[in-house]
């Protein structure tokens, strides 16, 4: 595999509804035409343990869960899933596409919920070295659009709605959360606005992983 293929390791956030999911797949075809082999994954739920995870997570069932103990299962769902699915995928060459991964925790746990923000940042260094991606697609929407969207989803599973119940205000502070996260981090941020038709959002990732695949050509030319 020539070196400018390496492979990476490609995030994608957004409040609820704001097409993560839908995005992903063409992101891969680019990605695949470009010499990559992709790997499509997400958190929660991306192994066998973190399926039940998501389970509890996600259910509308489990809105009397505490806040701690939301986080620590959202970073044990990361750990098993960091350490048997996204590390070997990588190490044997693929490009992995992650639908969520910490800055998700950052922006619900940490500005949404108002849990410690430098202790979930030091859970993560402790628990997984602090493994970033590098490259973290922001897909920004008004959240009371996206959650229009998301409750007007037939395809979404019922039983995993709980954060959709959610006060506007909870999601107002997420899509918040999430664009200080952009600033803090723009050479590992791409912010597209996700309130455009699907096609120009398409365009608009597809150029985000063109640059992001020049800029690292140019670096190993350099290199």
């Amino acid at each position: 595999m020539p070196k400018a293929n390496r492979p990476l390791f490609i995030t994608f956030e957004g409040v609820e509804g704001s097409g993560k999911t839908s995005r992903m797949g063409a992101a891969a075809r680019y990605l695949e035409s470009r010499g990559h082999r992709p790997r499509l994954t997400r958190e929660p739920g991306g192994t066998a343990i973190g399926a039940r995870i998501r389970a509890i997570l996600l259910s509308p069932d489990s809105g009397g869960i505490d806040e701690t103990a939301e986080l620590l299962l959202y970073m044990a769902d990361r750990a098993q899933h960091v350490n048997t699915v996204i590390r070997p995928a990588l190490a044997a060459g693929e490009t992995v596409l992650c639908d969520r991964y910490f800055d998700a925790t950052v922006a619900y746990q940490g500005h949404a919920r108002g849990l410690d923000i430098r202790r979930i940042r030091d859970f993560h260094r402790v628990a997984l070295d602090n493994f970033m991606p590098d490259l973290t697609l922001l897909l920004d929407l008004d959240p009371a659009v996206g959650l229009s969207r998301a409750l007007a989803d037939a395809g979404r599973p019922a039983d995993e709605s709980r954060f959709e119940h959610e006060a506007l205000a909870f999601h107002n502070l997420v899509r918040a959360g999430y664009l200080a996260l952009a600033d803090e981090a723009p050479e590992r941020f791409a912010v597209i606005d996700a309130a455009q038709p699907p096609e120009a959002v398409e365009e608009r990732i597809v150029a985000a992983l063109t640059e992001r695949l020049n800029r690292l050509a140019q670096a190993i030319r350099h290199g």
